[in-house]
């Protein structure tokens, strides 16, 4: 309903610019008498109109296009930067603890001012490569279970923000998280799961994972090319760290 009254709206619009147009030209003739002038001018105006759209679809719209764009991806970059403080951080942290083949991958996620694209490239080719492990029997799921379920709503709200459908990658690990999150609050205890089910479990662990070293480490890259000032902290609170710590020496 509400679509059929725009369209009225633009023909009705566009027949009172054309009648405007129209009596604009019929006074020029009533006054000047030179219907020669007004084609050769209307005539003019009708040849230029494909280079206005030209200008306008091309140039002009594909510019506001990239500056939308840029804005948009700051906006995300904003809320992911917010979710590794309130959430990714920790769990980086505390996966990485139960990872037995981390000291694999630790010296090459020691991400320093020194690093060019370069660097971070090589590292992401380096984590495709790496077999990410979780060794299950040592983890206090119920303590995982608990912190998720605090920050539960955090992330809701993260979800309810538009501008994260845009970002495919941010968007699977939230999906991943909310996962893990579900299946552990539908656990009533975890003393005595059988060991089927403690492989399932690990399975959700490594995905979660997963996705947070890609995720870190590409966030990281942002706030180096644009936020030297965020990205001087997130080096000295490296989770990968065992030493971080954010006093400047």
């Amino acid at each position: 309903m509400i679509s059929v009254k725009r369209w009225k709206e633009k023909i009705i619009l566009g027949i009172s610019l054309a009648s405007v147009s129209f009596a604009l030209h019929y006074l020029h003739y009533l006054i000047f008498h030179d219907a020669h002038h007004i084609f050769l001018y209307l005539l003019g105006d009708i040849a230029f109109i494909p280079v206005n759209v030209l200008a306008v679809t091309l140039i002009i719209d594909n510019l506001l296009n990239e500056r939308e764009k840029k804005s948009r991806l700051e906006k995300l970059n904003m809320v992911i930067g917010t979710f590794f403080s309130e959430v990714g951080a920790s769990l980086i942290r505390l996966f990485s603890q139960f990872d037995p083949e981390v000291d694999e991958i630790r010296q090459k996620l020691m991400v320093s001012n020194d690093w060019t694209g370069v660097e971070f490239h090589k590292t992401a080719q380096i984590l495709k490569d790496y077999q990410y492990q979780i060794d299950i029997p040592r983890i206090d799921l119920q303590s995982i279970r608990d912190f998720l379920s605090l920050e539960r709503d955090f992330m809701l709200r993260l979800l309810e923000n538009p501008n994260i459908l845009e970002h495919e990658s941010f968007t699977e690990l939230l999906r991943a998280v909310f996962h893990l999150t579900e299946e552990l609050m539908h656990r009533k205890g975890f003393t005595a799961l059988p060991e089927s089910d403690l492989k399932h479990i690990a399975g959700d662990l490594k995905r979660v994972y997963t996705h947070l070293i890609y995720e870190w480490l590409d966030y990281m890259k942002f706030l180096k090319n644009n936020y030297p000032y965020l990205f001087s902290l997130a080096i000295r609170m490296n989770p990968f760290d065992t030493n971080a710590n954010p006093v400047v020496f």
